[in-house]
């Protein structure tokens, strides 16, 4: 029996401590249903921010609720089997047991023990709520005996079984009403004092969240990188978003320490001084996370703006080192392409611009706000400026280094095209032909004037162009000012041999032409001359048939007048002769001696046969004239004699 009574006992026990736990469990959840409702925030705060992340976060948010109605409902079902399992077999049989039982409550009455703690409070309230049970099951006792006796008693005896058992029942119920009141007494006082001591643990574990976040909240560690402030800065938002979220709970607590706080008993004075403390504690925690939010926003914009300016100006450093080892064109086509591809590097130095411009905004923004690192930021902007300014004197030098090259490259073609056209044209003008009669050096004459004029014309101005560049690059400072002007003095002597040589060909062919034009007229004249002396033997055949000495003398004078437009020939011959030996020796210089002395012979011979004509003309014209005389004077004699012989005397 007593072995069965042990047994009992432990059993009950157990449930009894099974049902402490689960209720301490329930709890727990109860006081932490309140992150259940900051992680509905939270998510639709993420919603709202994102809401591409919308379906995501809503599933999550739904699992996350299911789980949750799933462990209350789980949690509610074992409480009420625990419950059940916890609830003692009545073990009320008769008003006497009752009786007895309200006699072992009278003699042992709940008391309040001294308590520090909440699970004892817990304790304690379950034995009064198991008590105030206990009562309660008493008072379903009570109506169950009356039931029953009611049924069990005999149909005579009703009567004075109904007196006696509603005498036994008032007498219960007055006794139970009896301990009901104190107890729920003490119950209140309990309460009260749970709370108070609730509301002290409260105080504490918000002193120990505060101060578990203060030293990251007072923290001065910034990070050395952008990384690592944005790390910081992550951290940081977390603390604040733990701050908002935690901000009503502390209000709460504030608000309960407060209604505790007005009661006018010395216990409640360490409860004043804990939410006191707990509200410096929270101001100072929230002076704290603004003020490292604030450097932290400074701290993260100088390292944006470090991270952008390293970036420029690794990019700037990157294009001097590119344009330091920029390779030279070997040709005209080499050096067009490098100049077309630094044209597009300068039009993106040009651009990035705008990126520089970007960054020195930024940086007076940020000298605007008094930044700590202003001096440092300073210097950064002042770095990158003249980095900057350095990239475009570089692409600056290198576009005039490649547009000199690019034209140096044109000179020489011009220069070599310019040359080898003068080389072409004084294989022409150096042409030893000089024809071989008149008629040819008349083709070779015309041919070459032609050339010449050519030449000029196209030559001169193919010159000036030439020219014309040369003094615009040196006027430039072209750094191969001495070059160019070694090119251009060369160019313009082939220029001056083409034009010499064009002009020494131009007399030539010019000497060519008298000295054929020479032989020529010496043929002409010789010609006329043989003709002349063909003329003679004419004249001469006519004296004979000619009486008359006034045309004899006319003819002569004829002839003669013919032979004066020979001298002039003869004359210009002898002129042309001695200009021609100044210019040729040698066998041409003898060839014109034998040719003039040929004509000149010629012509004396004319002349001297002309003389003997001019005299025997004279000479037939003086016997003519002679004749004619005697042959008057005879008449007349005659005349004179008839009339002497016919007229009578006188």
């Amino acid at each position: 029996m007593l072995m069965a009574r042990d047994t009992a006992r432990d059993e009950a026990q157990k449930l009894h401590r099974k049902w402490l736990k689960h209720q301490a469990f329930m709890a727990e959840l109860a006081r932490n249903k309140e992150w259940l409702a900051k992680i509905e925030q939270e998510g639709q705060e993420l919603i709202q921010e994102k809401p591409e992340l919308r379906s995501v976060v809503q599933q999550k948010l739904e699992e996350i609720r299911e789980c949750w109605s799933d462990l209350e409902t789980t949690t509610k079902a074992k409480a009420r089997q625990l419950f059940e399992n916890n609830k003692p077999e009545p073990a009320v049989k008769s008003y006497s047991d009752l009786d007895n039982q309200l006699s072992h409550l009278e003699q042992q009455p709940p008391q309040l023990e001294q308590a520090h703690h909440l699970p004892t409070f817990n304790e304690q309230l379950q034995k009064f709520q198991a008590m105030e049970s206990q009562i309660g099951d008493f008072y379903k006792d009570v109506g169950e005996l009356g039931s029953l006796q009611g049924l069990c008693l005999p149909q005579r005896g009703l009567m004075a079984g109904d007196r006696e058992g509603g005498e036994q029942s008032g007498v219960v119920e007055t006794r139970i009403v009896r301990l009901i009141e104190p107890l729920k007494e003490r119950r209140r006082i309990l309460l009260a004092s749970k709370e108070m001591h609730q509301v002290a643990q409260d105080l504490e574990d918000e002193i120990l969240w505060i101060q578990e976040r203060l030293p990251v909240a007072s923290c001065k560690d910034y990070g050395n990188n952008l990384q690592s402030v944005q790390q910081h800065v992550k951290k940081n938002q977390t603390l604040q978003r733990e701050l908002t979220g935690r901000r009503a709970r502390v209000e709460e607590v504030l608000d309960r320490a407060g209604i505790i706080a007005s009661l006018r008993t010395p216990e409640v004075e360490f409860v004043r001084e804990g939410a006191g403390h707990v509200r410096q504690l929270w101001e100072v925690l929230q002076l704290e996370a603004e003020r490292r939010s604030v450097m932290l926003d400074a701290a993260l914009q100088s390292q944006q703006y470090y991270s952008e300016a390293a970036k420029v100006e690794s990019w700037l450093s990157g294009q001097k080192l590119h344009l330091v080892n920029e390779e030279k064109g070997t040709d005209e086509a080499s050096t067009l392409q490098l100049l077309k591809t630094h044209l597009a590097l300068e039009q993106t130095v040009e651009t990035y611009a705008e990126t520089v411009g970007m960054l020195s905004q930024q940086c007076q923004r940020l000298l605007e706000l008094g930044h700590p690192d202003s001096e440092q930021i300073t210097k950064q902007q002042s770095h990158i400026d003249r980095l900057y300014v350095s990239l475009k004197d570089m692409v600056e030098h290198r576009k005039t280094k490649l547009e000199q090259q690019y034209w140096l490259y044109q000179l020489n073609k011009e220069v070599e095209e310019l040359e080898k056209w003068i080389t072409e044209r004084e294989a022409v003008a150096s042409s030893t032909e000089l024809g071989q009669d008149l008629e040819d050096v008349t083709v070779l004459q015309e041919r070459f004037t032609k050339f010449a004029s050519e030449t000029n014309s196209i030559g001169q101005q193919r010159m000036e162009q030439v020219n014309k560049m040369v003094n615009e690059m040196i006027d430039c400072g072209h750094s191969d000012a001495a070059t160019i002007a070694e090119w251009k003095d060369g160019l313009n002597e082939s220029w001056a041999d083409l034009l010499e040589l064009m002009e020494t060909r131009r007399q030539m062919l010019a000497a060519s032409h008298q000295l054929h034009k020479f032989f020529t007229d010496c043929k002409e004249v010789l010609a006329q001359i043989a003709g002349k002396m063909k003329q003679l033997p004419e004249v001469r055949a006519c004296q004979a048939n000619i009486t008359n000495p006034a045309t004899l003398q006319r003819l002569m004078h004829s002839f003669e007048h013919a032979l004066q437009l020979l001298v002039a020939q003869v004359r210009q011959l002898q002129e042309n002769a001695a200009q021609l030996r100044t210019i040729y020796a040698g066998e041409k210089a003898e060839a014109i001696m034998v040719k003039e002395q040929e004509v000149m012979e010629a012509w004396k011979e004319l002349l001297s046969s002309c003389e003997a004509s001019r005299v025997q003309v004279t000479s037939v014209t003086d016997k003519v004239q002679f004749f004619s005389v005697v042959r008057e004077n005879l008449m007349w004699m005659e005349g004179i004699m008839g009339q002497i012989r016919w007229d009578e005397p006188r």
